[in-house]
């Protein structure tokens, strides 16, 4: 007599483990892709946010300087470079003094009178372009400033092309 029952065998086909193994990989390439696009556009975000602080930062400080002045020095400022005469950093037995605002290499930096430059944008940000017009309005001199802030990009970084132009005009005051 011949016994005609099957013996169930165990394990998986080919076909089984080939399907299974497609949706895991397209499962995980899904997920690593999702991953690298979070952590790009994470980067991209900071240094817009970085451009964007350090732009404004700055240009608040010179808007301070300008509204704190006695006068615009005519003689040094240029479209370029703005120098004020102020009483706000006296040297000893002084008056008046001159605090100038010009780009030094790829920095906005100030400098004070008989001291050294100093940059006032982070190591990660460049300037691009920076001009100041003196605007006459009346008795108080005006100057507009316009500030092109750049992020410092290292080759193929994550950060792209993230620049920022601002402009703002602010009056010298008489106190």
């Amino acid at each position: 007599m011949k016994n005609n029952k099957k013996i169930p065998t165990a394990g998986f086909s080919l076909l089984e483990v080939l399907v299974s193994v497609s949706i895991f990989s397209i499962i995980l390439l899904t997920i690593i892709s999702f991953i690298f696009l979070i952590g790009y556009y994470n980067s991209k975000t900071k240094a817009e946010r970085e451009t964007w602080e350090n732009g404004q930062r700055v240009l608040e400080q010179v808007i301070n300087e300008i509204r704190r002045a006695k006068g615009i020095y005519t003689p040094t400022t240029t479209q370029n470079q703005l120098s004020l005469e102020t009483t706000k950093y006296l040297p000893q037995d002084e008056v008046g003094t001159f605090i100038d605002f010009f780009v030094c290499g790829s920095a906005l930096c100030v400098k004070k009178e008989s001291q050294n430059p100093v940059a006032l944008t982070s190591e990660s940000v460049q300037i691009s372009n920076l001009s100041f017009v003196q605007i006459a309005n009346g008795l108080f001199p005006s100057v507009q400033i316009t500030l092109t802030v750049g992020y410092k990009n290292p080759v193929g970084g994550p950060g792209g092309n993230v620049s920022v132009t601002l402009t703002s005009t602010a009056s010298l005051r008489s106190y």
